[in-house]
């Protein structure tokens, strides 16, 4: 536990592990099994009791960023790019919002950004450079876990209905918040929602290298991501189709 406290800014070469080595492939299965096991759980509740764990949840989330800051605090860490203004960290507050406050539009959002930004998150981390018995890397694995939980579940468990008609609100709520980091980042020297440069460990780093700038994976990866998010409904618009027929 030596470096707990450390983040990327201050730990040393040779402490983190490879992405989909083995260390990462135990947090994936890990929390993996977690998220199943939220969704079954949440299928299987009542409307009071599914209240509670959207509730539950998030909470669990805020106090998970909470723990971010007083761990950065404490070991004297806390830059601005630590400020919750990257798409995840909106995202904690955006679930909060919708767990008392269930909004179809939120709902929508939640699935069509929230899951597959998080699921990125997991499959690529940016703190595979710190070791297993870090602070971030708790934070980060559980926290990413948690905004993918939230959606899949109330998602499945029919309590979000997402449709391909929305897909414009939720892009334009995702552009609302890029504007805002962009503010920040211009204002605060940061990179917040990756929109000043490609981050090791992300997915903008081969597009920058193969086709000569980061940004072309924008243009690239949210069609990309939006044509898989989209098989589920259309699979579940033409089971409910053929269920009509019978």
């Amino acid at each position: 536990m030596e470096h707990f406290l450390d983040t990327v800014e201050t730990i040393p070469e040779g402490f983190g592990f490879p992405t989909l080595g083995g260390v990462h492939l135990i947090w994936l299965a890990v929390l993996g099994t977690f998220i199943a096991g939220s969704v079954i759980l949440y299928r299987r509740l009542d409307a009071h009791r599914r209240q509670k764990l959207r509730r539950l949840y998030a909470a669990l989330l805020l106090a998970d960023e909470l723990f971010k800051m007083i761990c950065l605090t404490i070991g004297g860490n806390y830059l601005l790019k630590y400020l919750p203004v990257h798409l995840c960290s909106i995202n904690i507050f955006v679930i909060a919002f919708h767990a008392w406050k269930p909004v179809r539009a939120v709902g929508d959002y939640l699935y069509f950004v929230c899951i597959p930004a998080a699921a990125a998150a997991l499959l690529s981390p940016t703190w595979a450079t710190l070791p297993f018995g870090n602070f971030m890397v708790w934070h980060s694995f559980t926290v990413h876990a948690l905004l993918v939980a939230y959606p899949l579940m109330l998602t499945i468990g029919g309590d979000i209905r997402p449709t391909l008609r929305n897909i414009p609100r939720s892009l334009l709520v995702l552009a609302g918040l890029g504007c805002v980091a962009l503010a920040v980042n211009l204002a605060l020297d940061t990179n917040f929602m990756f929109l000043m440069y490609a981050e090791p460990g992300t997915p903008f780093v081969f597009f920058q290298e193969a086709l000569g700038h980061y940004l072309i994976g924008f243009f690239v990866l949210i069609p990309a991501v939006l044509a898989v998010m989209m098989v589920p409904i259309l699979l579940a618009d033409a089971r409910q189709k053929r269920a009509e027929k019978v």
